[in-house]
């Protein structure tokens, strides 16, 4: 893939481009939102993917002056203008509110488009609108969601890690959009050994944490209760965190769910995570809804995406905000700055940060939480 490179344009911000998601749901109306505010061109040139009439139809929903310049699938966006890519000529029926063949078949080719320009240099970072799982099932999308085609597209070995994140808090899932039924025979000690190195790895890179230290959830309630409910606890997720600590990771765990999110535990963590997608996806959204994005890590590329859906219910009403859909433009883009600094800083030895501590994070992290939760909630006291 081309280094994306952040001068290309002359005015030094990266290229954040944004699929445009179903067009029947509420994604271009909080994009138009988000980028009415012009400030936000001082700080990166957005590339939205989709179609100028689409776009225009939803602008004249939202009432907001919202000017843009059209171009071509390929072409380089205008730096200080908000570009959108016309990724189709058809004549498209809107039917706000409803899951559509066609309002699948549409998202499909705008997220195509915006990933074949990912991996062509022509933007640095991608952000991806809401689509509905039923709309792209009718247009016969072949995966069950957006983390699963772009880890297709853009990653080496097919593998990723979905996480939500808010500021401080980063909940990874070891399982993605699964049946519960499915979870536990997908929680191999080598499927969470490979999610938590996914995890280490993005923290260092794509979050600036120099010795990130990451929280495993238990599968089972009360993290199996000594094997009492369950035996999946101890016999598959210890021996994964034991030999990513023998790696050099700083990881703890397994804990108990409701206690480590309940009792604040979750507050002293760089990372955390989930054994599926309730676990972690739940209390995120307690905490942090309408604040918190979704981002693929372990691609070649960076991905971040609002942290809500479609809402069809109040789709053309005007009465979506758009903090979300911005949160995920912010992050794209200080993300994407993180990878540049990182890879600039190790290609060239003599420049290093001066972040490093000397002590042992978790020094301090085991003896608060042993002291805190000593009930029937179970912690596991580190091996």
């Amino acid at each position: 893939m081309e280094q994306a490179n952040a001068q290309e344009s002359g005015s030094g911000k990266l290229k954040i481009g944004i699929s445009s998601g179903d067009i029947n749901g509420i994604g271009l109306e909080v994009i138009i939102k988000a980028l009415s505010n012009n400030k936000l061109l001082n700080f990166f040139t957005p590339v939205v993917y989709g179609s100028s009439k689409i776009v225009s139809y939803h602008k004249n929903i939202v009432g907001l002056d919202f000017n843009f310049h059209q171009i071509k699938p390929g072409e380089r966006p205008l730096p200080d203008r908000i570009n959108v890519v016309n990724c189709w000529q058809d004549n498209v029926n809107i039917t706000l509110g409803k899951a559509t063949e066609e309002g699948g078949a549409f998202a499909f080719k705008a997220l195509e488009a915006a990933v074949k320009d990912l991996k062509e240099g022509l933007i640095d970072a991608l952000v991806t609108a809401p689509i509905n799982k039923e709309a792209m099932k009718m247009a016969k999308f072949p995966f069950p969601g957006h983390t699963e085609y772009l880890t297709k597209e853009l990653s080496d070995n097919n593998s990723s890690l979905m996480m939500m994140v808010n500021d401080g808090l980063r909940v990874g899932v070891a399982t993605n959009h699964l049946p519960l039924k499915e979870v536990a025979s997908k929680i191999t000690k080598d499927a969470v050994v490979k999610k938590l190195r996914t995890f280490d790895r993005s923290l260092r890179t794509d979050f600036a944490v120099d010795r990130p230290v990451i929280a495993v959830l238990g599968l089972n309630p009360h993290a199996g209760d000594g094997g009492a409910i369950g035996d999946e606890d101890n016999r598959i997720i210890r021996p994964a965190i034991i030999e990513c600590k023998k790696a050099g990771m700083l990881v703890m765990g397994p804990f108990p769910a409701d206690g480590f999110f309940g009792n604040g535990t979750y507050k002293k963590f760089d990372g955390i995570l989930a054994m599926y997608h309730d676990q972690g996806l739940v209390p995120f959204k307690l905490l942090s809804f309408g604040n918190g994005i979704n981002f693929t890590a372990g691609l070649k590329a960076v991905r971040t995406s609002p942290d809500h859906g479609t809402a069809y219910d109040i789709a053309g009403k005007n009465e979506a905000e758009p903090d979300s859909l911005r949160e995920a433009l912010f992050a794209a883009l200080e993300i994407a700055r993180n990878r540049l600094e990182y890879a600039s800083d190790r290609a060239n030895a003599l420049v290093k940060r001066s972040k490093i501590k000397s002590e042992n994070p978790l020094d301090d992290v085991e003896e608060e939480v042993d002291d805190e939760d000593e009930g029937d909630d179970g912690m596991y006291e580190e091996e």
